[in-house]
């Protein structure tokens, strides 16, 4: 536990050193960033520390990898970085456990106001990225379609605030569901996504609703399995 709080202050101390440069100018919205190896250097860390930072920068819409190229800062970085929701819940020691509390709290009550709110438009939002999901060839994209589907959700809701804290929530959830990921077979939760789904439109809200905290119990517990797991493994090293 201490060397992922260790981990999370020296994420959160490269980003406030990203924060800076952008804000005096060194590092300019749009521009790609030097080489990781110079960075690091730089900031005196290794480069697994620095790809940590960066990958939550990806994950803040902060920074974009090209595939052979680089790391580009968006041209938003500045006014993002200046948020301080999705600072916190993406930076500050909030624990997985805590993230999907708060989900199932609020999102079952959003999957049910969509089965009464949906446009057409929004179901097939939802119907595109469960077929994103099904065609996924990677963990990435997976995980890219998995959030596209709860975007939608948040989206029929129509709750424009619930919608934004809860995309920064999946955000920072995204980096843990990596895990998920790598242990289940597409089909669970892709079975969960079609049962909210076909709830949400055929208009039944209270199935909506059960169908949604079904999925959510079922991500905790392959999550805490996950976690658990991996610090067994840590150990026995």
């Amino acid at each position: 536990m201490r060397s992922g709080k260790r981990n999370g202050d020296i994420t959160v101390r490269l980003i406030s050193r990203f924060k800076a440069l952008i804000s005096e100018g060194t590092f300019a919205p749009g521009s790609k960033l030097p080489p990781e190896r110079d960075l690091a250097r730089r900031f005196g860390v290794n480069r697994t520390s620095l790809r940590q930072a960066l990958k939550v920068m990806q994950l803040m819409g902060v920074a974009t990898q090209r595939v052979g190229d680089g790391t580009y800062l968006s041209r938003d970085a500045a006014h993002i970085l200046r948020e301080p929701l999705e600072f916190m819940i993406v930076l500050a020691d909030i624990t997985d456990e805590e993230l999907l509390e708060a989900r199932l709290i609020v999102e079952s009550e959003l999957a049910a106001r969509a089965a009464d709110r949906a446009s057409g438009e929004d179901l097939a939002a939802m119907r595109r990225a469960m077929k994103a999901m099904e065609k996924s060839t990677s963990e990435q994209t997976r995980i890219d379609a998995d959030l596209a589907f709860h975007e939608a959700i948040f989206r029929a809701s129509g709750n424009r605030v619930l919608r934004l804290v809860f995309s920064v929530i999946h955000r920072a959830l995204a980096l843990s569901m990596g895990k998920v990921a790598g242990r289940a077979h597409v089909g669970r939760p892709l079975a969960f996504h079609k049962a909210i789904y076909a709830a949400i439109s055929a208009r039944k809200p209270d199935e909506a609703r059960r169908k949604m905290v079904d999925h959510l119990v079922d991500t905790r517990s392959q999550l805490l399995s996950a976690n658990t797991g991996q610090a067994d493994g840590g150990r026995a090293r």
